[in-house]
């Protein structure tokens, strides 16, 4: 598909939006409405069999993912987004790198609820941060959401998130075997490929 391929073209090399220009991000905004004017999937949050699995983000202007770069001998990397439609469940899983042995993680569990065809609610539930090693975290999000369903506690900092006060909705703008775009409540774009 054209605007597929002209989408992750304008996006290679931007390491999910850290060293987009402004000028590139005028250009992947516009590849992304064009590519959400051809969704193939109208009704993505009823299509549970391509919303299920583990996604990688490609691309974010969410300056909350970005910002974690920010940080002093740190550098941010794979971050992935998994569904379990299921349990209605999301987990958001940011790794960090920078000094040797202590990379770290991110990680954030939260429920969602369908509120129409194509926006869900999203309540958080529950943080982890730590480093990878102590957490068992071994590059695959799929046994550590494991562990987290098992309800296993972790040596990190680990706790509960009031979600009251921890929540957004996502619209759910493309959705195909392999590719998904959101834009979120602040704004925000979000580009996942499937792992």
């Amino acid at each position: 598909m054209v605007g597929k391929t002209t989408l992750l073209e304008a996006i290679a090399g931007k390491n999910r939006g850290l060293l987009a220009t402004e000028q590139d991000k005028q250009a992947i905004l516009m590849a992304i409405a064009q590519l959400e004017e051809r969704n193939p999937t109208p009704r993505p949050v009823e299509a549970g069999e391509l919303l299920d699995g583990d996604w990688r983000l490609l691309y974010t202007t969410s300056k909350g993912l970005l910002n974690i770069d920010q940080l002093p001998l740190f550098k941010l990397g794979q971050i992935y987004q998994s569904i379990r439609v299921a349990t209605t469940s999301v987990y958001n899983i940011a790794e960090v790198y920078g000094i040797p042995f202590l990379e770290g993680m991110v990680a954030v569990a939260a429920r969602f609820e369908p509120l129409s065809e194509r926006r869900v609610q999203v309540k958080f539930e529950r943080s982890i941060l730590g480093l990878q090693r102590l957490v068992g975290y071994n590059k695959s999000p799929r046994d550590f959401i494991g562990q987290i369903e098992a309800g296993k506690k972790f040596a990190a900092v680990d706790f509960r998130l009031d979600n009251r006060e921890q929540q957004g909705w996502l619209d759910i703008t493309y959705l195909d075997r392999d590719l998904r775009i959101g834009r979120g409540n602040e704004g925000s774009v979000y580009v996942l490929s499937k792992v």
